[in-house]
């Protein structure tokens, strides 16, 4: 009984544990469709405390490093990413008591730790902001922590995302940039690995690596288009057999914490009935217009190439997650059931009234049912997709003109980098993002 009584009191402390809303998430999607990227950041700092728990804040501080990138503010993006490195290496070691929470309460119990794929996307973000500063020599330290991390990534993993084609190859830019030839040379080979073995999941292909003859009298332009809105996360919830729940909490996955002899006891016997209800995270998408683009210079057109996909990658990262979500979920729901019919059984005996008994066994119930919450938090602000082309223009100044269409071939916006200032043998990188 008392052992019911701490979980009841850990579900009332607990029962505050929420992720930021769908529709706060597509508030903020809609100023980033209108590029209003700032006004967007404003409002996810807004929502610090609100949307944001204190074990949320890697996610807070990604949510805006993003959209400050987007805005064009690489040294104040790149001080919230450092913020939520700094956090994510704080992490690293989980929590024990946060994975009991999660088995007893929610998965929301827990700190957000960052998927893997957005940790490798921070080293980029970073990276990216140094060069927009001119500071070649430190983004090519975080091109170094990205490999660094992919390759005890592929040493830890044999299957499923354990590398990053895309980070790979954009390393391999930046080392090239910084005269470190022989890195760029071995992540150019990871990258073209990754992107031959992952491509297809993530349904992305190896940009074009050739580079002309005549490359050292010309300056190297290589644009980054971020694209489209990432697909958010909602809670769902699906009914299954006792057998099928007796199965999933007895394969815990990804988990490795035991499942106690009495929630085992009680999946045997069938104590509680015929079903249980679990609850997980299913993808919601964004729709967006924008499907493809085009560089334009003079006269001349050249297409983009899609060379990152992260709503992909996020669904691939859910995909492996399923199992041990689903063990949780499956093991919170016998627990809490468990819980009921102990509550109903100590309250009738106590009081010698079934009736109170059952009233007991009802709230129980109906606390269990309100803490039970799939987690839906995501690093909601990326963009769905990358595209880019590589230009090698002659040296001087050039407006350079990024066409954006939709699935028709149709021209449905534009930007225009103006005054690009190209020298001869040099390198230059864009970016922008559209999201409408």
């Amino acid at each position: 009984m008392k052992a019911r009584i701490c979980l009841l009191g850990l579900a009332m402390i607990c029962s505050a544990c929420a992720a930021p809303s769908l529709r706060y998430k597509t508030d903020v999607s809609r100023l980033i469709a209108a590029g209003q990227y700032a006004q967007a950041e404003q409002l996810v700092s807004d929502k610090k405390n609100k949307m944001y728990q204190k074990k949320d804040a890697v996610l807070f501080y990604l949510d805006r490093a993003a959209l400050l990138h987007d805005a064009q503010k690489p040294a104040e993006s790149d001080q919230l990413f450092s913020t939520a490195q700094a956090y994510i290496d704080e992490l690293y070691a989980k929590s024990v008591s946060g994975a009991v929470g999660s088995l007893l309460i929610n998965d929301l119990t827990t700190p957000y730790y960052a998927p893997n794929y957005e940790k490798a996307l921070t080293y980029y973000y970073r990276a990216q902001n140094f060069l927009q500063q001119g500071d070649i020599s430190s983004a090519a330290v975080e091109a170094r922590k990205a490999v660094f991390f992919l390759d005890h990534l592929r040493a830890d993993k044999k299957s499923g995302y354990n590398d990053d084609p895309f980070v790979q190859y954009f390393a391999s830019l930046v080392f090239e940039s910084a005269g470190k030839r022989s890195d760029a040379r071995i992540a150019r080979v990871n990258a073209l690995s990754a992107y031959e073995r992952l491509g297809p999941k993530l349904h992305i292909s190896a940009p074009d690596f050739s580079v002309p003859a005549n490359a050292g009298d010309l300056c190297e332009v290589l644009i980054f288009h971020y694209n489209g809105l990432m697909p958010l996360k909602r809670t769902q919830t699906l009914q299954v057999a006792w057998s099928d729940a007796l199965a999933l909490a007895s394969d815990p996955g990804e988990t490795t914490q035991d499942v106690s002899p009495e929630v085992q006891n009680a999946l045997v016997a069938g104590l509680m009935g015929s079903a249980v209800t679990l609850s997980y995270p299913e993808w919601v998408p964004q729709p967006y217009r924008v499907a493809f683009s085009t560089v334009q210079v003079g006269r001349v057109q050249y297409p983009t190439q899609k060379v990152a996909d992260f709503a992909s990658s996020a669904k691939l990262d859910l995909e492996e997650k399923m199992p041990g979500i689903l063990f949780r979920t499956a093991t919170r729901a016998v627990a809490k059931r468990v819980a009921s019919v102990q509550a109903r059984h100590a309250a009738a005996s106590a009081t010698d009234n079934d009736a109170w008994g059952d009233v007991a066994g009802m709230l129980v119930s109906a606390l269990g049912a309100a803490t039970e919450k799939a987690d839906t938090r995501q690093w909601f602000t990326l963009p769905a997709e990358v595209r880019m082309t590589r230009l090698f223009l002659p040296p001087g100044t050039q407006d350079i003109k990024l066409l954006f269409r939709d699935g028709y071939g149709n021209i449905i916006g534009e930007h225009v980098f103006e005054q690009v200032r190209l020298e001869r043998g040099g390198r230059v990188f864009l970016h922008y993002r559209t999201a409408y």
